[in-house]
């Protein structure tokens, strides 16, 4: 089994057991890009992840409007049509909130975070294939929580839920580690890293860290891929030309 397939695999393995999860109050929706939005993130697998990768960046979860709406991670619908040139079908998830819609690749809104993580990769590589040829991005985990028009991110869950999930998306890691083989993993954002350096204990490659491209966060409001760029360039990840 190639790289692809092995992480196609990992993929429905993981959207097998965590749709199997039970998710109580306060959250009021859990929505699964895995099943809805698998034809863009299996594009998205299928056309950038084969082959070994020397960075394998690591998000949290799905945003309201960029995983949630595509598929693909820090999904971000006019990089991921434009820049990526994926477009596929979402489906109709079977629970949705009237507050958190699924539009799909029609989605008005703009994800701020995959704008910026996705727009500042194309500003140094230039073409999509230029970045894919030794780097790739993925999620811990594929779920996003809502508690009506709010996020509730992972780590924000109860401890008899976040066990099980978390276990499941350290398996999901793995796996996609070994089919795609890195030097470094970097963590976007510290409950990134953390998780990564948890999960892959023990493993022979690196575990790095950049800020968040969240609008949250200030310092990522300065100018966030400036910020990112040094801090991969400072760690030793890409260089300074």
């Amino acid at each position: 089994m190639d790289s692809i397939e092995q992480q196609l695999a990992a993929a429905v393995r993981l959207r097998e057991r965590v749709d199997a999860m039970r998710f109580p109050p306060p959250v009021t929706q859990v929505y699964d890009p895995l099943d809805y939005a698998w034809a863009p993130f299996a594009a998205y697998v299928r056309r950038y992840g084969g082959g070994r990768k020397r960075v394998l960046f690591l998000g949290m979860n799905p945003g309201p409007w960029g995983m949630t709406q595509t598929g693909v991670p820090f999904g971000e619908v006019g990089m991921v049509r434009d820049w990526l040139g994926i477009e596929a079908a979402v489906l109709r998830p079977a629970e949705v909130s009237p507050l958190r819609p699924v539009d799909g690749f029609a989605c008005p809104r703009s994800e701020v975070s995959g704008r910026r993580l996705w727009g500042g990769f194309a500003s140094r590589f230039g073409r999509a294939e230029n970045f894919f040829a030794d780097h790739f991005v993925v999620n811990y985990c594929p779920l996003l929580f809502s508690v009506g028009a709010r996020n509730l991110t992972p780590d924000k869950l109860a401890s008899a839920e976040r066990g099980p999930l978390f276990q499941a998306c350290d398996i999901h890691l793995c796996a996609v580690v070994d089919a795609t083989g890195p030097d470094w993993v970097v963590g976007v954002g510290r409950f990134a890293a953390d998780r990564a350096r948890q999960a892959l204990a023990g493993r022979a490659l690196r575990i790095g860290e950049i800020l968040h491209p969240s609008p949250a966060s200030p310092a990522a409001n300065r100018g966030w891929f400036a910020a990112a760029e040094r801090q991969l360039v400072g760690q030793g990840i890409w260089t300074g030309d």
